[in-house]
């Protein structure tokens, strides 16, 4: 497998792809400003090469906070790439498409992947799609993008969920999820009084969530939504945790990230320190794999921000870099095979 990245400071997509040759597979991110020009000149430079592209910042080693950013498959893939529209209203429309893409691609046991970018409505679309990712043996990690747009094949579409299917053609594929948050003491705090529409959180344990989150955090009122970056929460799901981040006050209780439902069991969670995990991260797809070929991941906005506060971006990002070559995005929220989770890093290895 022959992977490429590029990026122009200047959001130029030809000094982006400058070098790239031939394509089986392209993923740019732009500047919101630029996207709709950006994904017709790709188009025009790459006729016919499948696409996918949202609104974000890009990175390898280092950030690109604004301009574009392009990583290429050259060899090495199958890939089908389609679009999934109308998500906020009727995920399962179009489902069609993307069962006869992966049919198309003929995907074989640990060496197919989604890559993916939602405008939002991810969780209903995760969930839309999970049956097929169950019983096609597939890994899934993608992004909510920043402005309501993401392209596919040279079109702009909002409300939409673009992928691309990519069949490693020589050897595995596998996913990854990072949290630098822990659960702080196990704690349950039971949901209540809950609007899935809203992602409204009413009441914890039958009081009002917002007093709750603040007795528990020490929060001063005025900085409860500031306090997720110390203390988002945990959704708890058997052994695992999805992180739910705060968004904002409504009365006295929470709009959050991610939807809640009545009787969901949350949790408090608190931060480690991003290196010592980095490094665990490292360690464990070092076990798992003895050749990578690529990796492609996103980091939640939040988590730039809390690296970048730190001044520990660069280093975060150049730690995952020395497995090999490595690049990706900012998000909005991620995707990990079926779960929609916030305040996290996803990504995928190419073997």
């Amino acid at each position: 497998m022959n992977i490429f990245y590029g990026k122009s400071a200047s959001g130029n997509v030809s000094e982006a792809v400058k070098g790239l040759g031939t394509a089986k597979l392209i993923i740019m991110t732009s500047t919101a400003d630029d996207f709709e020009k950006n994904v017709e000149e790709l188009e025009k430079l790459y006729p016919g090469v499948p696409s996918i592209c949202c609104v974000g910042m890009g990175y390898d080693t280092a950030i690109l906070e604004k301009g574009t950013f392009v990583m290429a498959f050259r060899d090495g893939v199958t890939v089908a790439t389609g679009v999934l529209e109308k998500v906020s209203i009727s995920p399962a429309r179009y489902i069609s498409r993307i069962e006869k893409d992966i049919a198309a691609v003929r995907p074989g046991k640990e060496n197919t992947a989604i890559i993916d970018f939602c405008t939002g409505n991810d969780a209903a679309v995760l969930t839309t799609l999970s049956g097929l990712i169950k019983k096609n043996d597939l890994q899934v990690m993608g992004a909510t993008g920043d402005a309501g747009k993401v392209s596919v094949n040279g079109k702009v579409y909002e409300d939409a969920c673009v992928y691309a299917i990519i069949r490693n053609e020589g050897g595995r594929v596998k996913t990854y999820k990072e949290n630098i948050y822990v659960p702080k003491d196990n704690k349950q705090l039971i949901a209540s009084k809950t609007d899935k529409s809203k992602y409204y959180l009413g009441e914890l344990n039958g009081r009002p969530a917002k007093q709750v989150y603040m007795e528990l955090t020490g929060a001063q009122e005025g900085k409860v939504v500031d306090q997720t970056f110390q203390n988002p929460f945990g959704k708890m799901m058997g052994d695992d945790v999805c992180i739910v981040s705060l968004k904002d006050v409504s009365g006295n209780g929470l709009i959050l990230y991610r939807q809640i439902n009545d009787s969901d069991i949350l949790t408090l969670l608190e931060m480690r320190d991003p290196m010592e995990i980095a490094q665990a991260t490292v360690d464990k797809i070092h076990r798992d794999f003895t050749h990578i070929s690529a990796i492609y991941s996103v980091n939640c906005i939040f988590r730039y921000l809390v690296l970048k506060n730190r001044s520990e971006l660069g280093t975060y990002l150049s730690k995952i870099g020395t497995l090999g070559t490595s690049c990706g995005l900012v998000g909005f929220g991620e995707h990990y095979n079926t779960q929609f989770v916030n305040q996290t890093m996803t990504c995928v290895v190419f073997e």
